[in-house]
């Protein structure tokens, strides 16, 4: 009864005179159900609530970050080009719970015969390691962010413990001779126009192809046609082709893969050439990260950013952060019949607020939308929400809950 209360209470000081967020006059407050703990500092629990559209349910992990028992990191699996269900990659890894991530690159018409990579549309940083950088604004697949959003946009969390909202921008070059270009990619399914793009082991399998479709800022414009690609191995040159190439990328290896101008540049480089590969994600706000994900804010400071959707509802999945960045928040809305309809982007930011967050970050939703949670004693986590699509859909990351013993 008290934590309903304290909701209530933050949602009075929320709405303040009387006066409601514009397209959220339906909206109630949320209702907690009992907490559950699935370790130290780790609490699962439901709530319900109703939006403009009907009722919602939603699932709640809340993860207490002052417990150094309690660590938060990266869910994928094992390749950014790839995909997996939630619940395998959080058995795999042996976390108590998590949510799903990322948006990410699905199959599109406008490119037929060209693989869809799978690999996610922002940054991610797994265990302190850079595993790539965002696409162009342009590139990115899922709703329209809002005013100010961008592909560099993350959900961190530090090596001081403290969760944050930051953007991680690419920092690299490529030295060759007397040369030094800038690198526009890392590990990502779309090259800036003119850019030379760095895949490295943790890319995967998937084809590079992908990566030369597309504009900065028209995701369905056809393929470049002037590309160059190159397999640096031990800091030297190894292979050449025209073409982008699928495949692993060998241990010890980079390929470098340019389009329009940064083609023209790894056309003057040939076999047994040396070249050094820097890359970097650098971090707006002081202090590394340990762990990120892409995804887009959607409150700060208590307040919803300027221009989130108020109309369209979904099935969502989204983060808050409440006492400064020590408590972490995840939630999957329920795509179950009765609950199906969702929320709006600016209902979830209210909501997240309602929980007691004061920035709240938006991830993957529809049929992505998943969380898993492991009661003690049970051998694996398990999926607690319906998935509106029916099934677990395997996707390209996660946020991870982990306990140490």
């Amino acid at each position: 009864m008290r934590a309903v209360l304290t909701v209530l209470v933050a949602w009075v000081s929320l709405v303040g005179g009387g006066t409601a967020w514009a397209g959220t006059e339906d909206f109630s407050p949320p209702e907690l159900g009992a907490p559950s703990a699935l370790g130290p500092g780790v609490t699962y629990r439901g709530f319900s609530l109703k939006g403009s559209n009907g009722p919602a349910y939603g699932h709640l992990l809340t993860v207490d970050l002052r417990d150094r028992r309690v660590s938060v990191d990266l869910l994928y699996p094992g390749a950014v080009g790839a995909r997996e269900r939630l619940s395998r990659m959080a058995a795999d890894s042996g976390a108590v719970g998590g949510v799903n991530g990322d948006f990410f690159n699905i199959a599109e018409a406008q490119h037929p015969g060209v693989d869809a990579t799978g690999a996610p549309v922002g940054p991610a940083v797994a265990g302190g390691h850079d595993l790539k950088a965002a696409v162009p604004d342009g590139q990115r697949f899922g709703p329209a962010m809002p005013s100010g959003g961008t592909t560099e946009d993350v959900l961190g969390v530090g090596a001081d413990r403290t969760a944050r909202l930051d953007r991680l921008t690419l920092q690299g070059s490529v030295r060759a001779r007397n040369d030094e270009f800038p690198l526009s990619g890392f590990n990502q399914y779309a090259i800036p126009v003119d850019g030379i793009g760095a895949f490295t082991p943790a890319w995967g399998a998937a084809s590079r192809q992908r990566a030369t479709c597309g504009t900065d800022t028209d995701r369905g414009a056809p393929c470049s046609d002037d590309t160059r690609e190159l397999t640096v191995r031990g800091g030297k040159v190894a292979a050449v082709a025209e073409r982008p190439g699928r495949g692993a990328v060998a241990r010890g290896s980079v390929v470098l893969l340019g389009r329009e101008d940064g083609a023209r540049q790894l056309r003057k480089l040939k076999v047994g050439d040396r070249v050094t590969v820097d890359e970097y994600l650098r971090p707006r706000r002081s202090g590394s990260l340990r762990f990120a994900i892409g995804g887009f804010p959607l409150l700060r400071g208590g307040r919803p950013v300027p221009g989130l959707d108020a109309e369209t509802a979904a099935v969502r999945t989204a983060a808050g952060l409440a006492d400064r960045g020590r408590r972490l928040l995840l939630l999957a809305l329920d795509g179950g019949a009765a609950h199906r309809p969702g929320l709006t982007l600016l209902e979830l930011a209210q909501a997240l607020k309602g929980l007691g967050a004061s920035d709240g970050f938006n991830l993957d939703g529809g049929g992505s939308s998943t969380l898993v949670a492991r009661e003690p004693g049970e051998a694996r986590p398990t999926v607690r929400n319906h998935p509106s699509g029916g099934a677990e859909r395997p996707v390209p990351n996660g946020v991870g809950i982990f306990i140490r013993p």
